[in-house]
């Protein structure tokens, strides 16, 4: 990046991304009401794994009894993040549940029957963090169980870790998608919070500068901010604020680098390869609660709105409440049937419907949707492309979203990866301007997952080759090592009868019958000495 770029950075100055929508925002449905804490459920059902990568080892059983923040499970060998128990109680049942998934998947599930008694396990608050080293933040932080809140779901540890020199760390409160308003509420109501936690980053990651982005239309937060900036002197300098124009999705970690920096990220590529690292204002809270305070992440705010609810607000949720408890409470009124109420986790551009309202609640829970058919009409039938290149004008990836399509309907795996369908963030822009009602996402995200089935299975399958070619290695080994030690013995016997020529014997065969008869010879003197004297004590004891 030239001297000219970064001082343009410094400067605050603003770039753009390609493509880009401008939905209806209705983000007033919730955000004008301070965030509720929603009171504990009876039952709690924690899924071992709310993260991307591996899950940590279970250290509890059917029967025990547990606190609020103990750890339910840890790291192990693969390193898995670990979850915490969301209050005290019970340990009810370790088995597959159904979790939140757009396939309605079963998961390993942790069931815990609360005693209401909300008793916590003993925390290790450490406000002058300052004097901890990097290694133990990190691992602080691990043992928090925090992972990324933006929706990823990263674990911010191993995102941490990484060890390359750092420009920029940048905080996302942009929080683009219409209705979520779960990160304007938390910067308005935990500002400090929010910038302790940044600070806490920054040491972590080496990096000495800071930008907290937020979108132009929350300008509470974005006074907020300015007034506690200005005030912290030593801070001010280092991390510094950037109002970010509406457009969607310009909170999309790309897509905001560009914006903020005028960088492009890679394909395939990571922040880090352009000097940046970016973590989520929820995420920057969490770490603050695990760091300073010594909580672990057991709870996250989520965002319930939509014309179907009662009370569309933001709530405190520990992590495991059924989403049916969370709708009760809102005053959502379910419906069966063909008139049954769509709820949606997640918002209207990126999330799913569920299936199953007792599926949990899980770490990357942002927003429960539960529109009407007026503001959120139910999918059409889809109909054939009509090829308007609207899809590629607005995909913020640059995109050929109408190819991948045609690719995925077709299986064309190769083909796909060529295109770079992982460049896609399935932000929804694609399929809410085609004309023709295709679920463009949906067909991306099942491709990916294919993908990604195909690539285990192909690993599994490499990991058995090598191990059968390792298995006959070692059988080939074992035979030589045989045929080797037959070949010396048949060698020894062969300079055993060259010895006996030499010594004179006319016949090298007499001479080995000869030391098989001695041998022979001994044998019967040593039974005989053994006989007589087995006579001679029976003699002396009659």
């Amino acid at each position: 990046m030239s001297a000219i770029n970064i001082s343009a950075i410094e400067a605050g100055q603003l770039w753009s991304f390609h493509g880009g929508i401008h939905p209806p925002e209705r983000k007033q449905l919730s955000n004008q009401t301070p965030i509720q804490t929603l009171p504990l459920s009876k039952t709690f059902v924690v899924p071992v794994k709310q993260h991307s990568g591996n899950s940590g080892e279970i250290m509890v059983a059917v029967g025990d009894y547990v606190r609020a923040g103990q750890p339910l499970t840890q790291p192990g060998l693969q390193r898995g993040l670990p979850v915490h128990a969301p209050t005290s109680g019970t340990v009810l049942a370790i088995d597959e549940q159904p979790i939140a998934h757009p396939s309605g998947l079963t998961d390993l599930t942790i069931t815990l029957a609360a005693d209401g008694q909300d008793a916590w396990y003993p925390t290790t608050p450490c406000p002058d963090y300052q004097q901890l080293s990097r290694a133990e933040l990190l691992e602080r932080i691990q043992a928090a169980g925090i992972a990324g809140l933006g929706g990823a779901g990263f674990p911010s540890a191993q995102k941490l870790a990484l060890q390359r020199p750092l420009e920029y760390l940048i905080i996302n409160g942009v929080e683009c998608e219409p209705y979520i308003t779960a990160d304007d509420r938390l910067m308005r109501e935990h500002a400090a919070e929010i910038i302790s936690g940044t600070e806490i980053l920054m040491q972590v990651s080496g990096c000495n500068k800071a930008l907290i982005a937020i979108e132009e239309n929350k300008p509470e937060a974005i006074a907020i901010f300015t007034q506690l900036l200005s005030e912290r002197a030593a801070t001010a300098s280092s991390i510094a604020l950037r109002q970010v124009p509406v457009k969607y999705p310009s909170g999309g970690e790309k897509q905001l680098i560009e914006i903020l920096t005028g960088r492009q990220v890679p394909s395939r590529g990571l922040p880090i390869d352009v000097g940046l690292l970016m973590h989520n204002v929820g995420t920057a809270f969490a770490i603050h609660q695990a760091i300073v305070l010594g909580i672990p992440l057991i709870q996250r705010v989520v965002t319930v709105t939509g014309e179907q609810v009662d009370k569309p607000g933001n709530y405190w949720v520990r992590l495991g409440t059924p989403v049916a408890d969370l709708l009760a409470y809102a005053g959502f009124h379910e419906t069966t049937g063909k008139a049954a109420q769509r709820v949606i986790m997640g918002g209207p551009m990126m999330g799913f419907a569920l299936a199953n309202l007792q599926v949990p609640v899980v770490k990357i829970t942002n927003c429960l949707l539960l529109p009407s058919t007026t503001e959120l009409a139910p999918a059409q039938q889809e109909m054939n492309c009509i090829r308007c290149g609207a899809c590629a004008d607005v995909c913020p990836a640059q995109l050929l979203p109408q190819q991948l399509q045609w690719l995925a309907k077709a299986k064309d795996y190769d083909g796909l990866e060529q295109q770079n369908l992982f460049d896609c963030i399935e932000c929804g822009a694609c399929a809410y301007v085609c004309p023709s009602e295709i679920p463009l996402v949906h067909y991306y995200r099942k491709a990916k997952a294919e993908i990604r089935n195909i690539a285990r299975e192909k690993a599994k399958a490499e990991i058995a080759r090598e191990r059968f070619e390792a298995r006959q290695e070692r059988l080939e080994r074992e035979k030589q090592e045989r045929l080797e030690r037959h070949r010396q013995a048949a060698e020894a016997r062969k300079a055993a009868q060259a010895e006996a020529v030499a010594a004179g014997a006319d016949n090298p065969q007499d001479a080995v019958q000869a030391a098989i008869a001695r041998a022979k010879a001994r044998k019967a003197a040593q039974a005989a000495a053994a006989a007589k004297a087995n006579d001679s004590a029976e003699g002396e004891s009659s």
